[in-house]
């Protein structure tokens, strides 16, 4: 009786663990997937910002990056799947294998947070030389095959109300103005579709681009961290759950032979 007992505290504890295991691993998945959604939009998606600012030449820093957060979201969405059949169906060989998935995404989590605070200086000089060459380059007409990135540039002076990097001054480096006073017309409040106009100094934005961009990767790499430490507080429940149903269903398989 007392047997008996005990097994049926024991189904409860078990189904209440597979209940919650479901829950924090339904997270874990989501999270997972935003990684994965976040990769393939860098990976196809060749125009937007995150692309102009880390491609240059052979060096494809993006083309890492999205593969990075294409195989965790891989991993992490595979993992998902084991966790759920492994809990349904009180499988222990698929339960340690989701064990053991978990705490290697976790350890690859954790090295992806170190380098992308440890390179963020690195990031920065990257692409303020970045900017600085598509400045040089803007509206050569040798180049046509870059106006998609000069498009792009174009789009971050009028919709930030900014010009240059730093300040409207660098455009005198550019070499391809009909004359030496002209600045892109993305630098005034401007709706003309061409690459230069000729306005005074005084009427263009006074603020350079950088300090934006700034703020823009800040946050974006805000947002990347934020779901990378969910995922790892995810995974911290997720592992101690696993281990704790684990043991729950070896004893219950091992109770009726007694």
């Amino acid at each position: 009786f007392k047997t008996g007992k005990r097994r049926m505290k024991l189904r409860d504890k078990i189904l209440i663990q597979k209940y919650y295991l479901n829950v924090f691993n339904g997270i874990f998945l989501a999270l997972g997937l935003m990684l994965l959604t976040f990769g393939l939009w860098l990976l196809f998606d060749r125009n937007n910002l995150f692309s102009v600012l880390f491609s240059s030449g052979e060096n494809q820093p993006v083309a890492y990056i999205s593969c990075i957060l294409l195989g965790i979201g891989s991993v992490t969405t595979f993992t998902s799947a084991v966790g759920f059949i492994g809990s349904i169906t009180e499988i222990k060989c698929l339960l340690v294998t989701y064990m053991s998935f978990q705490i290697m995404v976790f350890a690859t989590q954790m090295a992806i947070l170190v380098l992308i605070f440890m390179n963020k200086e690195e990031v920065h000089k990257q692409w303020n030389n970045r900017i600085d060459e598509i400045i040089s380059e803007y509206g050569n007409e040798s180049l046509t095959e870059q106006e998609p990135v000069w498009n792009i540039l174009n789009a971050v002076q009028h919709n930030m109300g900014c010009c240059g990097r730093y300040n409207v001054t660098q455009w005198e480096r550019n070499k391809n103005k009909e004359n030496s006073t002209q600045i892109p017309c993305s630098c005034i409040k401007s709706s003309l579709k061409k690459w230069f106009c000729d306005v005074p100094r005084d009427s263009t934005y006074s603020m350079g681009c950088e300090e934006y961009l700034n703020t823009w990767f800040e946050n974006n790499v805000l947002i990347l961290t934020a779901i990378t430490v969910s995922l790892l507080i995810t995974q911290i429940f997720l592992i101690r759950l696993t281990g704790q149903l684990f043991r729950n269903i070896r004893k219950n398989n091992i109770w009726p032979n007694e």
